[in-house]
């Protein structure tokens, strides 16, 4: 019998047993090595943990140990490591009979489009802009119109917004907003829309420096350009 080890995956404890566990230690590790040098390591590693647990969660629901075909399973949604420029890890099984077991499998498990809050393009409560993406529609813009309209003309309770705020749960990480989009949350993918997001922070905080820079030029000018006279008798 295999040993047992009790991990935390994403912010998730669960028990795996050894095989899987040292596969696992080796994937991340793996990962871990490949985007050390993005800038957004820490957090890709995070949400990649925080999916990979999403994935487990809904292998176990009858069971209480992860074991290697679980892990299989989950790192042919995720991606090999070669399948995102890495190199491979070492494996002990063929990997066509891998391959051809977990495929199978893979239907199990859940990767659809979620409904979540997309709170980065937020007026209120991203609940619009969650569902604009949800829809594929790209400005969210006109679902806001929409539920104005059903207001107004439909006469649709205010309440089921604040209802609707309430129940969705908020886009969080990578994985979320992959989700929301209806792309698969993988390894690649995560990667990408991490350091996209971290492009768009530093772009944004560039454009704020520069508008802050021209206003206090804007508003020093005066006191180093402009001579202003004494009134007659100011200093009497």
């Amino acid at each position: 019998m295999n040993k047992i080890f009790n991990v935390n995956l994403g912010g998730y404890p669960f028990t795996i047993d050894e095989d899987a566990y040292q596969k696992l230690n080796r994937y991340l590790d793996t990962i871990s090595a490949h985007f050390a040098d993005s800038e957004g390591c820490e957090e890709i590693l995070e949400d990649i943990e925080v999916r990979m647990a999403e994935l487990f969660n809904d292998k176990i629901k009858n069971k209480t140990i992860v074991d290697r075909k679980d892990l299989e399973e989950v790192i042919l949604i995720m991606g090999r490591p070669e399948d995102f420029g890495a190199e491979a890890i070492d494996d002990e099984e063929p990997q066509q009979f891998t391959s051809h077991r977990t495929t199978r499998k893979q239907s199990t498990i859940k990767t659809g489009k979620r409904l979540f809050r997309d709170t980065d393009e937020k007026v209120i409560g991203g609940v619009a802009s969650g569902m604009a993406a949800y829809f594929g529609i790209e400005d969210p813009l006109w679902v806001r119109l929409l539920w104005i309209a059903a207001f107004f003309l439909m006469g649709i309770p205010i309440l089921i917004y604040p209802l609707l705020w309430i129940i969705l749960p908020e886009a969080k990480t990578a994985g979320d907003k992959l989700a929301m989009r209806g792309e698969a949350a993988t390894i690649s993918n995560i990667a990408k829309t991490v350091e996209e997001e971290l492009n768009e922070l530093s772009s944004t905080i560039n454009e704020m420096a520069k508008d802050f820079g021209s206003k206090k030029k804007t508003l020093e000018a005066p006191h180093f350009h402009r001579s202003m006279a004494l009134r007659k008798g100011f200093l009497y």
